[in-house]
């Protein structure tokens, strides 16, 4: 029935009649199995007469672009290591051996070779044996694309099982009804696709062994060339591989299955003697069928197996020092194609491992590598004293565009290495936790210049005044759950001695208590609020001032549906003014970007453009940019931070370019986390330097050196280097000044404190936020100790010193003599201690002859006992001589 069957099959094509041939060649095993004939003929003719061909699972590439525009792949990732190739693409060797090895009859027959299905049915169900061959090209196209398209479908890891168990069964009936499943898809595909076109697919979809798909993945991993230029027994041997994936592949010699215990009639081992004998069966088949020479088959068969193993791009660790970047680009892919409207959790991975997406990056690697070198030159990848690490990222402002992302550690995901290496992590330092498992650093000062934002925000100046002197914050005003929170106590250290009394000058010189001063004056919800506007928040997920919950015994508060739950206690804290969220260095670098952006802030974007593999655009994940303030907060910002270079606390990091750049430093509680963030208007860059982990290993990083030098300073000798390049690729703009009204001078009325003990009186000008000093006594009618007065009255700029004086008791208050006569006066003043001078002073009034019309010192005021007072006296006509003293 062979070539005869065949040829009838061919002639009838696709008809109805085809389908019943194909069941009265297997009737017997219908007849063995239970199943009647006309239950197979009617299951037969039921199915579809079509076969839906889904997309393969194609591995997906990333690439960095370079500068002249050509890509470098970084890395890979596939479930199923494959390439798909044209026809063309493919060596007729490999082409003729899988006809000659797998179906020689495949070019003559409509889709089945009813002599080999014959054979393989009455073997597999039947008889009970091995699955053997027998099922034409087509079959075995058919059965691969089957479970393909199961995989594709399933949702889960149960289902993508299940549907492999489906296309695979070969157990009674289930096994029956898939074989003629398979037949009758078989046949139409004969109907619809050219010869070629099914044997293209074949060699495309086909399994050569562990994770290798593919004519091409199987000859670059099994000899590392493409498929077209593989030699005779090279294309023999990965055709025999086909037939049974995992006894004859190529990568595991030591396998006795694979042969490994073959010995030839010398004694002498035969390497992959497995693959071999089916090799040199399928060069016999060739030869058979006229497809090779005789010179060629003897070559072929006396030549060796030898694979050269060639491990394909999998993975971040093949992209060296950029691995944490593609490590980041990974895990966008993996959130950005979840479809949350789906019960599906793993869109994401499905689209990195098998959607076959070109990822072209933003990574500039120029100054990527720029990066990595700074990093490893200034810290090094482990240290006996302590867990030491560091990050260095920049982001381009306008755009978001991740540049450059680099850190102290050589990645792994490998756990046995992770356990073994110091020098490896798995762990992103730059990012948050859901996109590199890390859960951020304090970032210290460089927090504060979201206070100096909000500050502007709310309408205080640059150079507005205010009392930024040390001392003790009892309360700050504006708490995210409203109201007040109370702090008593809290009186935060500065650095060093210095005061600053603006905005200016807090920023350039980083003052801890002036930043609380300003904080104190502002909402302190704003802060935060500006924090977020600029893309910041705490790297485990939370806003800022969350906190999980946790249980006393350090488990965590369980939610009904099994989250962990967050404390509804936590507040964002005054503390957090100095730095104390967990951020990414990311984020930071993102808020300066926005920063010097004017105020623009650019989500963070890693990813340039995407395409399938046959070029077709894929929508990538965008930047959105916002407005996290105004253009003109932002420029009084910018002016601020540009000062830090000037003398202030980023002086060491100037890269002498001539750029302008904005920054600020920040160092947390005994130096574990050192920072230096900075901006050109073209370049964003943060660097992290501390302790990865906590704990009593933990060390200051002013008490330690490095090969490098000082391990506190070693954040401005790598921010310095990248920004340098930087500088030189991208340029930069100066930075605009902001117009005058963000340098006013604003006044405020200075409180009314005479007769007020002192201490009441320096806590009345402390809380209407100037500085109190004591200017010392001063000789007055007061009770002694009591406040006389203060220096300057009236308005002065908050923050302005204003000396108070109080009373020596020294002083009495001068009688008022006036109406009296002028004994009366004389005997009054003479009492209370004074001397008294008399004056004439003409008056036309009888009546106010003799009587005291006015006096000096005027009364009430204050006077010495022995002062003198003069009084006038009354005489009618005009004046005359004083009477004289007494």
């Amino acid at each position: 029935m062979s070539d005869v069957g065949a040829g009838i099959l061919g002639i009838v094509g696709m008809s109805a009649l085809a389908g019943v041939l194909v069941t009265a060649a297997v009737t017997p095993a219908l007849a063995v199995t239970g199943m009647a004939a006309n239950n197979g003929i009617s299951l037969f003719e039921n199915l579809p007469g079509y076969l839906d061909i889904k997309e393969l699972s194609a591995k997906t590439d990333i690439y960095s672009t370079q500068a002249d525009g050509s890509q470098t792949l970084m890395a890979s990732f596939f479930s199923e290591n494959r390439e798909v190739v044209p026809f063309e693409a493919i060596s007729l060797y490999v082409k003729d051996a899988a006809i000659a090895g797998e179906d020689p009859r495949f070019y003559e027959h409509a889709g089945i070779d009813i002599q080999g299905t014959t054979r393989a049915v009455m073997n597999e169900f039947v008889i009970g044996g091995e699955t053997q061959g027998g099922s034409s090209i087509t079959q075995q196209y058919v059965k691969n694309v089957l479970i393909n398209n199961g995989i594709r479908d399933a949702k889960t890891e149960e289902e993508r099982d299940a549907a492999y168990a489906a296309a695979t069964e070969s157990d009674g009936n289930a096994g029956i009804s898939r074989k003629l499943k398979e037949m009758k898809y078989a046949i139409a595909l004969e109907k619809k696709y050219q010869k070629d076109e099914i044997l293209k697919g074949y060699l495309n979809i086909a399994a050569f062994g562990g994770r290798v798909y593919g004519i091409e993945s199987a000859s670059q991993y099994y000899f590392g060339k493409s498929a077209a230029d593989v030699s005779l027994p090279e294309a023999a041997s990965l055709i025999a591989i086909v037939n049974h994936p995992e006894k004859f592949r190529l990568d595991q010699p030591d396998d006795p299955e694979n042969g490994a215990a073959t010995v030839n009639e010398a004694g002498e081992p035969v390497p992959y003697a497995a693959n071999k004998q089916r090799r040199d069966y399928i060069l016999d088949e060739m030869l058979k069928y006229g497809k090779i020479t005789q010179e060629e088959h003897d070559a072929a068969v006396v030549s060796p197996v030898t694979p050269v193993i060639t491990e394909p791009s999998t993975g971040c660790q093949t992209a060296a020092g950029s691995a944490y970047f593609c490590d980041y680009v990974k895990n966008v892919i993996l959130h950005s194609y979840d479809d949350p409207a789906t019960t599906d959790i793993n869109e994401g991975r499905r689209k990195l491992e098998e959607g076959g997406l070109q990822v072209y990056t933003t990574l500039d690697p120029e100054l990527q590598q720029r990066a990595i070198e700074a990093v490893a030159e200034n810290v090094p990848f482990t240290d006996p004293r302590f867990d030491v690490g560091s990050a260095a990222v920049t982001v381009q402002p306008g755009t978001g565009k991740v540049l450059a992302m680099a850190q102290n550690k050589t990645y792994s995901q490998a756990d046995e290495i992770l356990a073994t290496d110091p020098t490896t992590s798995a762990i992103n330092y730059s990012t948050d936790f859901d996109y590199g498992g890390s859960s951020g650093f304090q970032p210290g000062s460089t927090f504060k210049v979201f206070t100096l934002g909000q500050w502007l925000k709310e309408g205080h100046s640059l150079l507005e005044s205010f009392n930024g002197s040390r001392r003790t914050f009892a309360s700050f005003p504006g708490a995210c759950s409203g109201g007040t929170i109370s702090t008593p106590g809290y009186n935060p250290k500065n650095d060093d001695s210095r005061t600053a009394n603006n905005a200016v000058d807090a920023t350039k010189y980083s003052v801890n208590s002036s930043f609380m001063a300003m904080a104190q004056q502002v909402e302190l919800c704003g802060i935060k609020k500006t924090a977020e506007a600029f893309g910041v928040k705490r790297a485990d997920g939370l806003e800022l001032g969350q906190r999980w919950a946790w249980n006393e015994d350090g488990t965590p508060v369980l939610n009904p549906d099994g989250s962990q739950a967050i404390n509804p206690d936590a507040e964002f804290q005054p503390a957090a003014v100095l730095g104390t969220e967990e951020v990414s260095p990311l984020s930071m670098a993102v808020a300066f970007a926005g920063i010097a952006n004017d105020g623009v802030t650019c989500t963070p974007i890693a990813i340039e453009s995407i395409t399938e593999s046959d070029g077709t655009p894929v929508e990538a994940p965008k930047s959105t940019c916002t407005a996290a303030v105004t253009p003109e907060v932002a420029l009084a910002m910018q002016y601020a931070m540009k000062q830090t270079f000037n003398g202030g606390t980023a002086g060491e990091s100037r890269t002498g370019t001539g750029i302008e750049h904005i920054g600020k430093t920040g160092t947390t509680d005994d130096a574990f986390d050192t920072w230096m963030i900075g901006a050109s208007k073209t370049a964003s860059t943060a660097v992290w330097v501390g302790n990865v982990t906590g704990g009593e290993n933990r060390q200051n990083l002013r008490r330690v050196d490095f090969d490098s030098g000082e391990a506190s300073r070693a954040r401005h000798r790598i921010w310095r280097s990248i920004m340098e390049l930087a500088d030189t690729r991208y340029g930069g703009a100066d930075f605009t000044d902001p117009d005058q009204s963000a340098f006013k001078q604003v006044l405020a009325d200075i409180p009314q404190v005479t007769g007020l003990s002192f201490d009441a009186a320096k806590q009345a000008l402390e809380t209407a936020g100037f500085v109190a000093e004591d200017g010392g006594q001063q000789d007055s009618n007061q009770p002694a100790g009591t406040v006389t007065g203060t220096d300057p009255t009236g308005q002065a700029g908050k923050g302005s010193t204003v000396r108070i004086f109080t009373s020596n008791g020294s002083m009495t208050g001068v009688p008022n003599v006036v109406g009296m006569t002028d004994g009366q006066a004389d005997a009054a003043l003479k009492q209370a201690g004074f001397r008294v001078q008399r004056q004439n002073e003409g008056t036309t009034d009888p009546t106010k002859v003799g009587v005291v019309l006015s006096q000096n010192p005027a009364a009430g005021a204050s006077a010495k006992p022995g002062d003198q007072v003069t009084i006038s006296i009354g005489r009618l006509g005009g004046g005359g001589d004083a009477p004289g003293d007494d």
